[in-house]
């Protein structure tokens, strides 16, 4: 396929790089100006959509998703399909993608997990909202650059899932963080708390395998000082998209309202910023019940 890659960060670079191994023809635009090895780069988002098969975007936030959509839709031919990758709010997913159906093209909104390792690796996961037609198009591509996608539902439900998934990270991370610093002033010895909970109806993704005790459990960023493999101000991105989200649905998320809180607080206020959200657990650790 034709492809125009338009945000070559962290993430999407290796991305467009992993489709360009593979054989495709991909042209891609940055505003920092990067080039990726195999990508054709070119000036404009414009460029990068003009003739494509399927453009793919990997962006910050709904706002700049937006404009790079009102740049990019009427340049893009007839039947092309627009995936964005990006992680953002449920309304901006769902009103691009009724622009770009009403010029005639498909829409995916396709956010991923996995992180930097799983862009590099091909081994990311896709939740992924639209039409059916849309998704067959966009699915190849996916597989390319992970090792799993699931359709979730119409245009919108990718975000919805993705932001429910990491609603329940954050929740459950601090949870985690908040039950280690409680064993340690019980006494408890960290490696026997973990030898319990991970096999025991504690356990989690957070416990069991990105443990934020350093020394127990399998390798995680709590061993190397806590440098971020999902930063924490990232973490709150998602949470805020999460309780953006429910105001919207008028859902009721007291926890995930709890979570927003303490990760801006972390963020904003302390020493998180740059860290992993895992640092929670030292965070908690200096702290009294006051």
């Amino acid at each position: 396929m034709k492809i125009g890659f338009i945000g070559l960060g962290n993430m999407g670079g290796p991305m467009a790089h992993n489709l360009a191994v593979a054989g495709h023809d991909v042209a891609g635009f940055d505003t920092a100006g990067v080039t990726i090895d195999g990508v054709t780069s070119v000036d404009t988002a414009t460029d990068a959509a003009n003739g494509a098969d399927v453009v793919i975007t990997m962006l910050p936030n709904g706002a700049i998703l937006r404009a790079v959509a009102d740049q990019i839709i009427p340049a893009m031919k007839s039947g092309a399909v627009f995936v964005d990758c990006s992680t953002v709010d449920v309304d901006s997913a769902r009103a691009v993608a009724d622009q770009a159906n009403a010029a005639g093209l498909g829409a995916i909104d396709a956010p991923v997990s996995g992180g930097i390792g799983g862009a590099t690796n091909g081994t990311l996961t896709f939740m992924a909202g639209g039409g059916a037609d849309a998704f067959a198009t966009a699915a190849p591509l996916l597989e390319i650059m992970g090792q799993k996608s699931v359709h979730c539902g119409e245009s919108g439900a990718g975000q919805a899932a993705k932001i429910c998934n990491n609603m329940i990270l954050g929740i459950t991370m601090i949870g985690t963080c908040e039950a280690f610093a409680l064993a340690d002033k019980l006494g408890l010895d960290r490696q026997k708390m973990f030898d319990v909970v991970s096999t025991s109806s504690g356990y989690s993704w957070s416990m069991n395998a990105y443990c934020p005790a350093p020394g127990v459990g399998p390798d995680s960023p709590a061993d190397n000082d806590y440098k971020p493999g999902f930063a924490a101000e990232l973490m709150l991105k998602d949470l805020r998209l999460s309780q953006q989200a429910a105001e919207s649905a008028d859902a009721a998320t007291p926890l995930g309202q709890a979570a927003t809180d303490l990760y801006t607080q972390f963020v904003d206020n302390e020493d998180g910023l740059g860290m992993d959200f895992s640092a929670m657990l030292p965070r908690f650790s200096k702290l009294g019940r006051g």
